[in-house]
């Protein structure tokens, strides 16, 4: 199900099924057509990973059906074929978005090796591009509620400020990470290493050597020294995710860190100074844990100089839709489809949804919908059971879990209806076949 589909527009019969042959032997699927209109259309119905196209057709010029395929597949990459002696029309190519051309007669090897090239240069502007737009939606803070006007001042102002220790709080997917970033990246230092862990993922003997490090010799298999996080996170933030997770023998050492900005590595005779401002997280409340005996009463009043609370999202008016637009458009990018439509009955469902996991839960619903119904206009009947008021889903099991089946459910009913033909389950589902085949990648279908 991975093998490359290649599109061949030329009016050279023989040499059309000449080259499909041999491109076929390499692993490489081709579908072929034989003039300019045949190859747009089959070009738009099948979404070929690439195409080779003609210079010379009989019922256009293969610049004009290269304009047209651009505005239709425009990262759909195309290799120009051209006759000795059209190298100008070639360049112009180029400049109209061909990635690249070949000459007749070329090297069928070298066009193989080209089409590879191609193909991973395509995958990796893919991957490029996806994580530039996750950094970018995971950095920035978005809304325009009184809560949240609040809360950026807030960060404008700490951001700026000396404090060394912040304590932010709220609930579970509130955006913990996100403020933390922010504040992070508003500050003079922001070109500084931003270094998270979580507080809680750790056996405590292997947290205190991922905080603060290892000299070599320290124990059996430390055969070299090695820098923990707060020196990593040297002159930038170190972010401690769940602090109230952290064990109370681990606390001690962090209490010491934060009074005196020095630590001491496992093993080591020697303390090192640390130069980081520490931001911590919890969506506990840290004043029971400390009548509890869970959580040191010293180190709570040491990390809450600035306290900021984060606010859930059923506090903050009017930001529901402002997010839940954000996420389908940035995820219908991500899938190659148009953004889902809210209809009125959800938009109602929305607004009076208590939202307990907060933006991460509202972000995993609107992508569960995107993947299931791309572009589509989502009325209450699509919605997952917990929002319309149904029971839920069985115990121990997580959103996350119910979307990946719905997602592996759904695409293999199409793959089965369609005759394992990616193109047109593709075409079916309403996404580009690149992402069917991320899809098909993720949920291990086989």
């Amino acid at each position: 199900m991975n093998a490359t589909t290649c599109l061949i527009i030329d009016d050279e019969v023989q040499l059309a099924k000449s080259l499909s042959f041999t491109l076929q032997q390499a692993q490489i699927n081709c579908i072929e057509a034989y003039d300019g209109t045949t190859g747009f259309t089959m070009a738009e119905k099948e979404r070929p990973d690439i195409i080779l196209l003609d210079i010379r057709l009989p019922d256009s010029s293969g610049l004009n059906v290269l304009k047209q395929l651009k505005e239709s597949l425009p990262d759909t990459p195309v290799i120009m074929i051209s006759a000795y002696g059209e190298t100008k029309d070639a360049v112009n190519a180029m400049k109209i978005g061909a990635s690249d051309y070949l000459t007749k007669p070329f090297d069928v090897d070298e066009l193989i090796l080209l089409i590879r090239e191609t193909i991973s240069r395509k995958k990796l502007k893919s991957e490029i591009r996806y994580l530039r737009e996750k950094a970018t939606s995971s950095q920035n803070l978005i809304g325009n509620s009184p809560k949240m006007k609040t809360l950026f001042d807030i960060v404008d102002q700490v951001s700026k400020s000396k404090a060394k220790t912040i304590l932010l709080f709220g609930e579970t997917g509130v955006g913990k990470t996100m403020v933390a970033r922010e504040i992070h990246n508003k500050n003079d230092n922001k070109d500084a290493p931003f270094v998270e862990i979580n507080c809680s993922s750790l056996p405590e003997q292997l947290m205190e050597a991922e905080l603060f490090g290892v000299a070599k010799g320290a124990y059996t298999g430390a055969n070299a020294t090695r820098a923990g996080l707060v020196e990593i996170a040297d002159k930038g933030t170190l972010f401690l995710d769940e602090i109230g997770e952290l064990p109370l023998a681990l606390q001690a050492k962090l209490l010491t860190l934060l009074e005196s900005w020095t630590y001491r590595p496992i093993g080591s005779p020697r303390e090192k100074i640390a130069n980081v401002r520490v931001i911590a997280a919890t969506n506990r409340n840290l004043i029971e844990s400390v009548e509890k005996g869970l959580f040191r009463k010293d180190l709570f009043f040491r990390l809450n100089v600035i306290p900021v609370e984060i606010p859930s999202l059923r506090e903050r008016e009017g930001d529901i839709w402002l997010l839940a637009n954000f996420f389908a458009e940035i995820l219908s990018k991500r899938e190659g489809s148009q953004p889902l439509v809210f209809s009125a009955d959800v938009r109602k469902i929305f607004d009076h949804y208590d939202w307990p996991g907060n933006i991460r839960e509202l972000k995993n619903i609107i992508e569960r919908l995107t993947i299931l119904y791309p572009g589509d206009t989502i009325s209450s009947d699509r919605l997952p059971a917990d929002l319309r008021g149904l029971p839920g889903t069985e115990a121990g099991t997580t959103i996350k879990d119910s979307l990946e089946e719905a997602e592996r459910e759904l695409v293999q009913r199409a793959l089965r209806e369609f005759d394992g033909k990616k193109g047109l389950t593709a075409e079916k589902l309403g996404i580009s076949r690149h992402a069917l085949k991320r899809r098909i990648q993720k949920l291990g279908i086989e």
